[in-house]
């Protein structure tokens, strides 16, 4: 976690001279997240969306727009652009860890996420986006819970795309 401090200002609490915090953390009676909580839902990227993902993110390779391009690459149509299903899972994240619609007031922040890419994603399909908790623990000094979470982009045609591994912090809020 040292490699984080630098990097969030206002992550860590900063301490006073006698070392403690300044905003002393209490663990809430009932944490925010849960180890097994699931979440999920499907996507569809058409052609536009492929090729407009991969411009707003300054993406040029043409396998992303280029369908003559793209039939003459190993894959022999468009794929999505590598930071395109990653992009929706980690936005699936974020919704639902800051989501209240349970009566829980929640602050969520992504501390880190790794990818592993196993299959394209291509145009015109569902891919089904799924995170589920691995494992939750309380954490004073930065005053939430850190969850490990464990995610997949899969689709009918491909399998599973992608894998996905998150560190997050989720905070209650008063």
């Amino acid at each position: 976690m040292n490699a984080f401090k630098e990097n969030i200002p206002g992550l860590f609490p900063q301490a006073d001279e006698a070392g403690a915090a300044s905003r002393p953390a209490v663990q809430p009676a009932r944490a925010p997240v849960a180890v097994g909580e699931t979440v999920s839902t499907t996507v569809h990227f058409s052609l536009a969306d492929i090729a407009a993902f991969a411009t707003a993110c300054h993406d040029r390779n043409p396998l992303h727009r280029d369908s003559d391009a793209a039939a003459h690459s190993r894959f022999g149509e468009v794929i999505a652009s590598c930071s395109h299903a990653p992009s929706m899972l980690m936005g699936l994240s974020a919704s639902y860890f800051s989501r209240s619609d349970d009566g829980i007031q929640r602050e969520m922040v992504g501390l880190n996420y790794n990818f592993s890419f196993k299959a394209p994603v291509f145009a015109d399909e569902d891919i089904q986006l799924s995170w589920r908790v691995a494992t939750v623990e309380w954490h004073a000094r930065l005053g939430g819970h850190l969850a490990q979470i464990e995610g997949t982009a899969s689709t009918a045609r491909s399998g599973t795309a992608l894998i996905a591994r998150g560190t997050i912090l989720v905070k209650t809020l008063d």
